[in-house]
């Protein structure tokens, strides 16, 4: 008789456990993230292309690299490989993804709404003797940033002023004048022209110069690090009264900091206004950094792409823009909702959030495990 008890709980427990194992269980189907996408893209893309997006975006966080070959493999159908190979490569040669609407969703999907913080950067590498270089204005939110808006250049090295000024544009007319709380930007964006734009429109803007940069005052000209070579190492100063830098008018900041190399260096701002809070407000332009890294080697491996023609690697870089943005946002859910991150003695979490979203997905579309017991497609929804 106890061994039939035993064995019934057994029976109990086993089923407890099976049911358990189908409540976390998740079917995925491609129609999921394609009903979803299809609120966004059905009056700008057909259907056909628009489950395409879908399915690249699921492979991207099944492999973590928009290598062709291996998207092909992990799409979720019934064709070969060589047909989902062939079904990539149409979507992003002949479609032209209209960017504005990828960053309409974005600001719909964030987590803070306007006015934004935003960081001005250029991510850039080379394959073969291409150079890719890309311009990149990102929404700046706890230790990382969200990209917005980028532009392809046909270049190497710097964007000029009109490049800038019309990624500026396009973000104002989408997102409304007001839309915009800081700019930060580093040394590589300065310029007359791009000052005189940016105080024109009132952008509060902290940038930082070289060290060697001409400053003026009461029509007198010095290198700007004189007026801060009395600074020590971790300190900090703010210059009154307005001083004009490549002719345009700003305010100065300073500061004493180490380096990459840990090796002493001044950091001077120009702002268009609150000086005082200029070096609080630029240590965040290292998110877009951060965001630059996800974009490669800590999450979809983008450099590895061969990809040479511009307008094709826009498409790429805007269905990645997605899939981070996607991932993201689980994390952040995941985070402050179910499970936190752990923070280690430095301060920094363990993993960023959007490392901790991208693994979640990957467990769930790889294993077809939903250990939280939530819905991932509905995270690219704002409906």
């Amino acid at each position: 008789m106890q061994k039939t008890l035993k064995f019934r709980n057994f029976k109990v427990v086993n089923s407890h456990i099976n049911t358990m194992l189908r409540m976390s269980k998740i079917h995925y189907k491609s129609s999921d993230l394609f009903s979803i996408l299809k609120e966004h893209f059905g009056k700008d893309m057909n259907l056909a292309r628009i489950k395409a997006m879908g399915m690249i975006i699921c492979a991207l966080c099944k492999v973590q690299t928009v290598a062709y070959t291996k998207l092909a493999s992990a799409f979720e159908t019934k064709a070969d490989a060589g047909s989902s190979l062939r079904r990539i490569q149409r979507l992003i040669a002949e479609c032209i993804i209209d960017t504005d609407i990828i960053a309409k969703l974005i600001l719909k999907l964030l987590p803070i709404k306007g006015p934004y913080s935003l960081s001005l950067d250029r991510t850039n590498w080379k394959y073969s003797s291409t150079n890719i270089n890309i311009l990149t204005l990102g929404v700046i939110y706890d230790g990382m940033a969200f990209p917005i808006l980028f532009k392809m250049l046909d270049k190497r090295g710097n964007s000029n002023t009109q490049e800038r000024v019309d990624l500026i544009s396009r973000f104002i007319t989408i997102a409304g004048r007001d839309s915009i709380r800081h700019l930060m930007a580093d040394r590589e964006f300065v310029g007359s022209d791009w000052l005189e734009y940016l105080n024109s429109n009132g952008i509060h803007y902290h940038i930082r110069i070289r060290e060697n940069f001409y400053v003026k005052r009461h029509g007198k000209e010095v290198k700007a690090h004189w007026l801060f070579n009395d600074l020590k190492l971790g300190e900090c100063k703010h210059l009154n009264g307005i001083y004009y830098v490549n002719g345009q008018a700003c305010y100065l900041s300073g500061s004493r900091i180490k380096n990459n190399k840990k090796v002493p260096e001044l950091q001077i701002l120009v702002s268009y206004c609150n000086a005082e809070e200029s070096l609080e407000m630029y240590k965040q332009r290292w998110q877009i950094e951060t965001c630059f890294k996800a974009l490669k080697s800590g999450g979809f491996d983008i450099e590895a792409t061969h990809v040479r023609d511009l307008n094709r690697l826009a498409n790429l870089f805007a269905i990645v823009m997605l899939a981070y943005t996607w991932c993201y946002l689980i994390g952040i859910y995941i985070h402050q909702n179910i499970k936190s991150i752990k923070v280690l003695k430095h301060g920094r979490k363990a993993v960023s959030l959007f490392r901790y979203g991208l693994d979640y997905v990957h467990r769930c579309l790889i294993n077809h495990t939903n250990r939280y017991q939530i819905d991932i497609f509905k995270f690219l929804s704002y409906t």
